[in-house]
């Protein structure tokens, strides 16, 4: 009976894992998956406020599907992500 137990919580466990895996996936307009995180920490990685420009731009990464590539800049790589503004009319990602 223990086995079982173990067996079922490891196989938990790992699917847990892969939840958190795929949901770190995003797929691009062009089918191919981007990483949100990765691209996200490359993105806010000279930012005065890190926790802020990296909630930001996951948000943005998750409904564009897109980052544009280096740390400032660079919207017109990804024309979603320039257009999503808050409620004051800024720009909401970084």
């Amino acid at each position: 009976m223990a086995i079982f137990r173990a067996v079922l919580a490891s196989l938990l466990i790992s699917l847990l894992v892969l939840e958190f895996v795929h949901a770190d996936m995003v797929t691009s307009d062009n089918g191919t998956k981007i990483e949100c995180k990765s691209r996200c920490q490359e993105r806010c990685r000279l930012s005065s406020r890190q926790n802020l420009c990296h909630r930001a731009c996951g948000t943005c990464c998750a409904r564009c599907n897109c980052v544009p590539p280096g740390t400032y800049g660079n919207y017109d790589k990804c024309k979603c992500y320039a257009s999503l503004t808050t409620h004051g009319g800024r720009r909401k990602c970084p």
